[in-house]
């Protein structure tokens, strides 16, 4: 993964849009709770970040994927292709390098796509109502 070139690297994102929901770390067990409410930058028809070149001032704790950095973001969803091909898992039927289509990630189910609510529209004491089990 450290010798890929960066359109190789940015190629594995399937464009789920799972990173982008507003997640809870249980304090005690450190399991992650995913909730159905999307980063406000996220377009949440095509699962892509609004404004990817400026996500980081943004919004300063969007994630910052790096070949020496996937094992260690726990809030990375299972059927992430950066953690599974750091763990030496191959890729799902449904990615997109596999199938070939790059729509194969909502037809599959995979993605946010029509089952989540920007922040912008959620008050922020109500987040934490909305956590959610997500298919993997």
């Amino acid at each position: 993964m450290a010798e890929m070139t960066s359109g190789e690297w940015e190629s594995l994102c399937d464009g789920c849009g799972k990173c982008c929901l507003l997640k809870f770390e249980d304090e005690d067990s450190g399991e992650i709770h995913f909730t159905d409410v999307s980063c406000e930058q996220l377009n949440i028809e095509s699962c892509r970040c609004k404004n990817y070149a400026k996500r980081f001032v943004l919004v300063p704790d969007c994630l910052s994927l790096q070949p020496d950095n996937i094992l260690q973001i726990t809030s990375l969803p299972q059927s992430c292709a950066y953690r599974l091909l750091a763990l030496g898992e191959s890729l799902p039927d449904w990615h997109p390098l596999v199938s070939g289509d790059s729509d194969s990630v909502h037809k599959s189910g995979h993605s946010v796509r029509g089952r989540v609510m920007s922040e912008q529209y959620i008050h922020p004491s109500d987040i934490d109502r909305r956590i959610i089990q997500w298919v993997q």
